[in-house]
C-alpha cells in the first residue's frame, strides 16, 4: 500500500510512519514543514504527487490552552485543514484515516463515552477537532475518524515525561485527580491507525487504550514504573486553573466489532518507560 502520512515530524505522526514501514507499506512521510495543511493549493499538489492508497492524518494544533487564546488558527489547522486534505483524498480515489480526540465531548456523561454520543465540546481546541471531523465527513465518502485521548509517547511533548521531568528532586507532586480518561500510548495507537486505513470501515470509532484513570493515577503508576522516589498528591482541577477548560470524564470505549483494540494503558505506560532516556 502506499501511504501518506501529514504531521509525521509529531510524537503520533512519528509511530504511524514507524508502524507503516515495519508492516512494508510504501510511505510518503509530510512534515509540518513540508506541509502546510492551511493552504489548500498546497495540500492538493502533495497528496495528488504522492498518489496514495491511504491518508492517515495526524496534523494537528494540539497545544489545548494556546486554543483558546487562538481559536482562529486552532480551527484553520484543525477544521479547514482537515478539510482540505479530505477533499484532497477523496480526488485521489484514496482513503482517509483522521485522527481527533476525546475533548469533543464535554465530560458530563458520567460514564466512557461511545462513537454514538452527543458532542459538546467546552473548549476551543475541542471545537475546532469536532469541525475537523464534520469536514472530514463531508468531503471524503470513505474515511475513518479515529477518536484517541491523553497520547503520550517518544518525540514529543506529553504528560508522562513532563511528571517524570517534575518528581526529580522533588519529595512529591501535585496532580489533578478529578480528570479521568484513556491514556494512549502512540506505540499501540501507531498500528491501530494502520489497521484502519488497511480496512474498509467507516465511520467514527473510539480507539484508546482500555481502561480509564485520572491523571493522578497516572503520574502515580509511572512514578511506580519508572523507580521514582517522588510521591503523586491528589489534587483538583480548581487548584490548577488552565486557560481551557477540560472535561471530569472524556474515557472512551468503542460499541463497533470493526475498532481496534488496543492493550490496557498500563502496558503502554510500561513500554515507553522502559524505552525513555532521561532527559
Amino acid at each position: 500500500m502506499r501511504l501518506l502520512v501529514t504531521g509525521a515530524g509529531g510524537m503520533l505522526g512519528r509511530a504511524v510512519v514507524q508502524a507503516a514501514a515495519a508492516r512494508g507499506h510504501d510511505v510518503a512521510a509530510l512534515a509540518r514543514a513540508d506541509l502546510d495543511v492551511t493552504d489548500r493549493a498546497a495540500v492538493n499538489r502533495a497528496v495528488a504527487g504522492a498518489a496514495p492508497d491511504a491518508v492517515v492524518h495526524c496534523a494537528a494544533w494540539t497545544d489545548v490552552d494556546g486554543a483558546e487564546a487562538d481559536e482562529v488558527t486552532a480551527l484553520a489547522v484543525n477544521g479547514d485543514g482537515a478539510g482540505h486534505v479530505a477533499r484532497a483524498a477523496a480526488a485521489a480515489g484514496a482513503r482517509l484515516v483522521h485522527v481527533s480526540t476525546d475533548y469533543v465531548f464535554d465530560g458530563r456523561k458520567g460514564e466512557p463515552y461511545v462513537e454514538d454520543d452527543s458532542t459538546g465540546p467546552l473548549s476551543a481546541y475541542g471545537r475546532s477537532k469536532l469541525a475537523g471531523e464534520r469536514a472530514v465527513a463531508e468531503a471524503s465518502p470513505d474515511h475513518a475518524i479515529a477518536r484517541t485521548a491523553w497520547l503520550f509517547g517518544a518525540g514529543g511533548r506529553n504528560f508522562v515525561d513532563t511528571v517524570l521531568r517534575l518528581a526529580a528532586g522533588r519529595d512529591e507532586l501535585r496532580v489533578v485527580a478529578d480528570q479521568v480518561g484513556s491514556p494512549t500510548w502512540v506505540g499501540h495507537l501507531a498500528p491501530a491507525l494502520i489497521d484502519l486505513a488497511e480496512g474498509d470501515a467507516r465511520g467514527v470509532f473510539h480507539v484508546t487504550a482500555a481502561g480509564t484513570c485520572s491523571w493522578y493515577d497516572l503520574a502515580a503508576e509511572a512514578f511506580a514504573q519508572a523507580g521514582v522516589a517522588c510521591r503523586a498528591v491528589p489534587t483538583t482541577s480548581a487548584d490548577f486553573p488552565r486557560p481551557a477548560p477540560r472535561p471530569a470524564l472524556s474515557a472512551l470505549r468503542s460499541t463497533r466489532p470493526e475498532a481496534p483494540v488496543l492493550a490496557p494503558w498500563q502496558e503502554g505506560l510500561a513500554r515507553h518507560v522502559a524505552a525513555r532516556v532521561p532527559a
